[in-house]
C-alpha cells in the first residue's frame, strides 16, 4: 500500500457555519477537545498510519483547511465523528471533501451513525463507510486493507454491489490499558485552545479526560449505540500514568473525567486516590457518579486526593417522573448523598432534563423545590432530547409531539413537547429556573467565592458578559448581538 493510501484526516465537524460559532454561547462557555478522535489517532499512528486531526469546534474556519489537506496530502481515508446535530455538517464536508480528491474514502463514527447503521449509506451518497460501536480497530483495519474487504471487518456498513450491509458488532473489544495515551498534540493549540466549562475548574491550563467505557445503567433517555451495555476501565495504574502525562507533557494542572460512572469499581477508586496522595502530581480533578456508588469515606478519601467537584445526575426532582425513565430513583438517598459530597469539602454540580415524557408544570416546580433544598453549587440544566439510539426514540411520536430535526437537536431547544405543556411555557419555565437559582444568596455567595478559587472563570465570565446575558434573556444558544 501507497504512503499516502496509508495517511488518514479525522474530522471533528462544528455542525453549523463559522460564522455563528463567534456568537455561541456553548463554545464561549465549554470547549472540549475531541477525545475519541485523539484516541483513535494515537492507536493508528502506534500500527505505522499517519493520522492528524482538524477540530472544527476549536477552528470553525476550517473548511479550506480540510481542502488543501486533501488535495496535498490525499490521505486514502477522511473519517468524521458526529453528533446528531453535527452530522449534516460532516456530510457537506465529505462532499467537500470528494469533490476535491473524489478517490478519498470517507468513514463516519459516533453514537448517530452508530444508531441509525445502514440508513446513513442509504439515504446520504457522501459516506462510504460508517463504523459502529468504537473506533480503534475496527478503523486501523479498514485503512490497512485500502478499503477491500470490508465484509471481513466486524463493526462496519458499507457497500456490496449497491446494496447496503452491515457485518455486525465486533465481539472482541480492546482492553483499554493496551491503548496508547490519546493524540493530544495533534490537536492544534492544545491545551490552550480548549476550555472547561465556566466555575469548573481551580486552574489553568485543564482538559478532559476518559477513564472508562460505557454505563452498566440502562436509562430511557441515554443513547446506548456505541458501546452498548459493555462498561469497561482503565487501571488506577494507567490514570495515574495518563494524569503524569499530561501533567509533564503539556503543563496540565486540573482533569475533568468525562466518564459516566467514576466511582462504579471502588476498588479501581481507591487505588488511583493512594498514588495520587503517595506521589503527588499537584493536580486536581472532577469527575461524575452516581448516587449509588458513592460514601463519605470514599469522598474523603477523594478529596485528600485531588477531587475538587463531583457532578451527578438529578434529572427531575418529581420521584414519580423519575422512576419512569431510570433504576433506583430514590430522590431521599441522592439528597443525602449531594449532602455528603458537600460535607466532605467537595463542589456539587447537578445534572437536570427539563421536559422528558410526562413533564409537567408541576413536576417542574418540584425540581425547582428539590434543588433549591439542597446545598448545590452548580448545575446544568438540558432540554431533554430523543436522541437515535435511546430507548424512548423508537416510541417518541406516542409520548408528545416531536420535531426531528437533526441539526437542532443539541439539547439547547425543546425539540420534543410531553404532553398537556406548550413550547411556550417549558421556555419560560426554563429561563425562571436558570434566574432563580443564579439569585439565590447562597448561589451568589458561591460565585464570589471563585474570584480566588478559579480566577480564570472569572476572567471568561467577564469577557463574555454580554454573550452571557443575551443567552439568559433569549434563551438560545446562538445569540446575535442584535437580536
Amino acid at each position: 500500500m501507497s504512503e499516502t493510501k496509508k495517511r488518514v484526516l479525522l474530522v471533528h465537524p462544528l455542525g453549523y457555519s463559522k460564522e455563528a460559532a463567534k456568537a455561541d454561547i456553548a463554545r464561549k462557555a465549554n470547549l472540549m477537545p475531541p477525545l475519541g478522535l485523539a484516541s483513535i489517532a494515537a492507536w493508528l499512528e502506534q500500527h505505522g498510519i499517519a493520522a492528524d486531526i482538524v477540530d472544527c469546534f476549536a477552528d470553525p474556519d476550517s473548511d479550506r483547511t480540510i481542502v488543501d489537506y486533501v488535495r496535498q496530502k490525499k490521505p486514502g481515508f477522511v473519517g468524521f465523528s458526529c453528533t446528531t446535530s453535527s452530522f449534516i455538517d460532516g456530510h457537506r464536508l465529505a462532499l467537500m471533501v470528494k469533490e476535491a480528491v473524489p478517490e478519498t474514502k470517507t468513514v463516519f463514527g459516533g453514537a448517530h451513525v452508530s444508531a441509525l447503521r445502514e440508513k446513513v449509506l442509504e439515504e446520504f451518497p457522501g459516506v462510504d463507510f460508517v463504523v459502529v460501536g468504537e473506533g480503534e480497530e475496527a478503523m486501523r483495519e479498514l485503512v490497512e486493507s485500502g478499503g477491500e474487504g470490508a465484509a471481513a471487518i466486524e463493526g462496519l456498513v458499507f457497500r456490496d454491489d449497491g446494496r447496503v450491509r452491515f457485518t455486525g458488532f465486533r465481539k472482541k473489544l480492546l482492553d483499554l490499558d493496551s491503548l496508547p495515551f490519546p493524540a493530544y498534540e495533534k490537536l492544534a493549540g492544545f491545551p490552550d485552545a480548549y476550555k472547561l466549562p465556566i466555575f469548573n475548574y481551580p486552574k489553568t491550563p485543564n482538559t478532559s479526560c476518559i477513564s472508562s467505557r460505557g454505563c452498566p445503567y440502562a436509562c430511557s433517555y441515554c443513547d446506548r449505540s456505541v458501546f452498548r451495555r459493555s462498561f469497561r476501565y482503565n487501571s488506577a495504574e494507567y490514570l495515574y500514568r495518563h494524569m503524569a502525562y499530561l501533567k509533564e507533557r503539556f503543563g496540565i494542572r486540573h482533569i475533568n473525567f468525562y466518564d459516566d460512572q467514576f466511582t462504579f469499581n471502588r476498588k479501581r477508586v481507591e487505588e488511583f486516590c493512594r498514588l495520587m496522595m503517595e506521589n503527588s502530581l499537584g493536580m486536581t480533578f472532577n469527575c461524575a457518579v452516581r448516587a449509588e456508588h458513592i460514601d463519605f469515606e470514599l469522598l474523603k478519601l477523594m478529596k485528600r486526593a485531588g477531587c475538587w467537584m463531583i457532578s451527578l445526575g438529578i434529572e427531575t426532582g418529581d420521584e414519580n417522573l423519575l422512576a419512569q425513565h431510570r433504576q433506583n430513583a430514590d430522590l431521599g438517598m441522592l439528597a443525602e448523598k449531594i449532602r455528603m459530597i458537600h460535607r466532605a469539602g467537595i463542589r456539587v454540580k447537578g445534572l437536570l432534563m427539563m421536559g422528558l415524557p410526562g413533564e409537567s408544570e408541576a413536576s417542574i416546580r418540584k425540581s425547582m423545590e428539590y434543588v433549591f433544598s439542597l446545598p448545590v453549587d452548580d448545575f446544568n440544566l438540558s432540554k431533554f432530547t430523543p436522541f437515535p439510539g435511546s430507548p424512548l426514540y423508537e416510541r417518541i411520536h406516542e409520548l408528545g409531539e416531536f420535531t426531528e430535526d437533526w441539526e437542532r437537536m443539541d439539547c439547547m431547544e425543546f425539540l420534543f413537547i410531553p404532553r398537556g405543556i406548550t413550547r411556550e411555557r417549558l421556555d419560560e419555565l426554563f429561563i425562571e429556573f436558570y434566574k432563580n437559582h443564579y439569585t439565590r444568596i447562597r448561589t451568589m455567595l458561591g460565585y464570589v467565592a471563585m474570584l480566588w478559587k478559579s480566577p480564570d472563570s472569572w476572567r471568561r465570565f467577564i469577557a463574555d458578559f454580554f454573550s452571557f446575558w443575551r443567552f439568559a434573556h433569549a434563551n438560545r444558544r446562538i445569540v446575535e448581538a442584535g437580536d
